[in-house]
């Protein structure tokens, strides 16, 4: 049993690592259109699982019942994911990042009403703690980048939304490969027609660094997916937030940002919740 909780946090590592790459890859990518940018990320995920399906030999079957739910998943996040496209193109890619990283919070908030599933009052408080210390990343004021902070902030709800209806599938028998598949393709068509209308033509170092960013969430996506086969949530979950050090990293090293010391202030405050939710609640 430990080496398979060994495997999974491995795994999860793996995922932070390629996400966070996927983040510094869209911001390398320069100043292309947010739509254009998510219909990459998404294209070459949908084409990794579309033949990861087909190679299996498995007939690709999703229930109508199951429909309604894999639309509302795939909503909120191709939403989610655009919102965090754009704060990554406008705030330190580590803020953005943390951010985004509120999903798991609004999920335990999206959970009493989609799943009907009852937070502990601790639990509660934990969420509060969390956007306080969104607050400290926000820095709410009268200044140009509360707008991409709340609009990052919105992105980590449109995640946490779609957590909990991949949750809820999940809960179903809907299998995650399709799951992926289904909204890797939504969110593809929902951006092709922004795209063909607000294209801008790149150059061969823009469009490598797109499919790049597209393969790093695919490769996110698989490996987070493997981490929860080998250990459940509860236990590996809170590792996850070592993308915020590798997003920080890349943004040091790639664009010369420093996180100033209320963004510090703010990871602290809710990688110390979530780590606290981990073992306490």
């Amino acid at each position: 049993m430990a080496g398979e909780k060994r495997k999974g946090i491995l795994y999860i590592l793996l995922a932070a690592l390629f996400f966070s790459l996927m983040t510094a890859f869209v911001r390398m990518s320069g100043d292309l259109p947010t739509m254009q940018k998510t219909l990459f990320r998404n294209l070459v995920a949908a084409v990794v699982s579309w033949a990861m399906l087909l190679s299996g030999g498995e007939k690709i079957e999703i229930k109508k019942e199951h429909v309604p739910d894999l639309i509302l998943r795939a909503s909120f996040g191709t939403m989610g994911l655009i919102c965090n496209f754009y704060a990554i193109d406008r705030l330190n890619i580590s803020d953005a990042n943390m951010l985004n990283k509120l999903s798991p919070f609004f999920a335990i908030m999206m959970s009493y009403f989609i799943l009907k599933e009852k937070a502990s009052k601790k639990e509660w408080c934990i969420v509060a703690v969390a956007f306080i210390g969104a607050l400290f990343v926000i820095k709410p004021g009268f200044n140009m980048a509360v707008g991409p902070a709340l609009i990052g902030t919105l992105g980590g709800f449109g995640a946490g939304v779609a957590y909990t209806f991949v949750r809820k599938l999940g809960k179903s028998g809907v299998r995650g490969p399709v799951i992926v598949m289904f909204f890797s393709t939504f969110s593809t068509l929902v951006c092709l027609p922004f795209f063909l209308a607000g294209y801008q033509p790149m150059t061969m170092k823009q469009l490598l660094f797109l499919l790049g960013a597209g393969l790093a969430a695919t490769g996110g996506q698989l490996s987070i997916t493997a981490a929860y086969t080998y250990a459940p949530a509860k236990e590996i979950s809170v590792y996850d937030y070592t993308q915020v050090i590798f997003a920080a990293l890349w943004g040091f090293f790639f664009f010369g940002q420093v996180p100033d010391v209320l963004s510090i202030v703010g990871y602290v405050i809710i990688i110390g919740a979530a780590v606290y939710r981990r073992f306490r609640a």
